[in-house]
């Protein structure tokens, strides 16, 4: 029983279906992305209907589709009052090929993109979005574990060569000692990096490698921390782990977008997240299949699963309260034999719009409005051209190489020079190579 298609809105869903042959019987497959947001029948005919247009177009030789059923990164824009969701990292804790860890990405028709979390593997996944770095330059962090932070140093410095010119802006929450804040982890982390920064900064426009913390208050209750081009987003706390996790409500021309980050249920999301727009919250994989699937002892699988993360029916509970336009589960993997089950988990506490979300599944919001997708990645991209004009390196930041290291360099002059007086006649300098 997979029941893809039920709720209360226009989907569109692209379906694979394969029949692999058993021993006895055939097996039957369906694979929507097994990314699992369902409509009504009346959305189901219109579905219908816009196969059948599709088809009608593909007869002429020199048409094309007018209605995609697949989302390709860097081919839409959005519409003034239109928001783009995309997630770019769904899976557990631990990242794997399918699914990085945690990462959504929010584009709005005002131009502003904001990204939530950048948990491990989830750097790849930006850079496929085809976004020129410059626009990527504001993170929330809702927790300071690995899998929902763990590419920020990736995405802060491997951007320094991917022609982002911009400070890259994050905003995190404090702890209950300084210790334990963003302030904290993130000055540390650039001292850690220290040689890294210091190979960059005399040789290249290293404007991209500033790294501005806002932090803010982890008790803060619906409290705003960011407020410019006619976007509030608010803090609440959320609970996993130790004091210091929390949630964000983006809000923007009466729309509300919630990320729960990772939580149990709590009241502050049932009261902040209401009657959103969108709203994400982790649906952990039940007890059962931690223990089959992972290898948990059932006492650490009731902990993982239950307290430290949130089971399918306590996220449908929460969302059984909350009411949103369209429920959005991740946090867990993803795959044919595991999103069965935790669909009917969920069903047993919730009935309505529900997708159970997949790296690159694509929603589009309107007003009247939600589509989903999922994306078409391009694995050849390059990063997009700088958008202002680069500066000349500063060469005082520059850490210079000691002559005990230096004695150890092979010009090869003969293949060196030419290269150089290539680059020379093609752009009209006089660069000359030294060490």
């Amino acid at each position: 029983k997979w029941p893809f298609w039920e709720g209360t809105m226009r989907i569109k869903h692209v379906f694979i279906i394969a029949a692999c042959a058993g021993f006895a019987a055939g097996i039957l497959l369906a694979f929507g992305g097994l990314g699992l947001l369902e409509a009504t029948p009346t959305a189901r005919a219109q579905a219908g209907n816009g196969v059948v247009a599709s088809a009608v177009a593909r007869r002429s030789p020199v048409g094309t589709v007018p209605d995609r059923d697949t989302y390709f990164p860097g081919t839409e824009s959005l519409d003034p009052d239109e928001m783009r969701i995309t997630a770019l990292g769904t899976g557990q804790p631990t990242a794997r090929p399918k699914q990085a860890a945690a990462c959504f990405l929010v584009e709005l028709g005002n131009g502003d993109k904001f990204l939530f979390d950048i948990g491990a593997g989830a750097h790849e996944r930006i850079a496929a979005q085809k976004i020129p770095y410059d626009y990527l330059d504001k993170i929330f962090i809702s927790h300071l574990h690995v899998d929902h932070f763990g590419d920020l140093a990736s995405f802060w410095l491997g951007g320094t060569t991917m022609n982002r010119l911009t400070p890259l802006r994050v905003f995190g929450p404090s702890g209950t000692e300084e210790k334990y804040g963003t302030k904290y982890c993130l000055e540390h982390l650039q001292d850690a990096y220290i040689w890294d920064i210091g190979t960059r900064a005399g040789f290249i426009d290293f404007r991209g490698g500033v790294l501005e913390v806002n932090e803010f208050d982890h008790r803060g209750i619906n409290e705003i921390i960011y407020e410019e081009n006619g976007v509030v987003i608010r803090s609440f706390p959320a609970i996993h782990g130790i004091d210091g996790a929390v949630s964000f409500v983006l809000e923007w021309k009466g729309y509300r977008f919630v990320y729960g980050g990772d939580t149990a249920p709590n009241s502050w999301y049932d009261e902040f997240a209401k009657n959103a727009d969108f709203a994400i919250h982790e649906c952990f994989l039940p007890p059962t299949l931690l223990v089959t699937k992972q290898g948990f002892d059932p006492s650490e699988a009731l902990i993982v699963g239950t307290i430290a993360h949130t089971s399918p029916e306590q996220f449908g509970k929460v969302m059984s309260m909350v009411k949103p336009r369209i429920a959005v589960g991740y946090h867990f993997f993803n795959d044919f034999d595991t999103q069965p089950e935790v669909y009917d988990r969920v069903r047993k506490t919730y009935d309505g719009p529900l997708s159970l979300a997949m790296d690159y599944m694509v929603w589009n919001v309107t007003r009247d409005d939600i589509e989903v997708r999922m994306a078409a990645i391009d694995e050849d991209v390059w990063p997009s051209p700088a958008l202002k004009e680069k500066l000349p390196p500063d060469y005082s930041k520059m850490i210079p190489m000691t002559d005990w290291n230096k004695s150890g360099y092979l010009e090869y002059s003969e293949v060196l020079l030419p290269l150089w007086d290539e680059i020379n006649e093609l752009y009209g300098t006089d660069y000359k190579p030294e060490l």
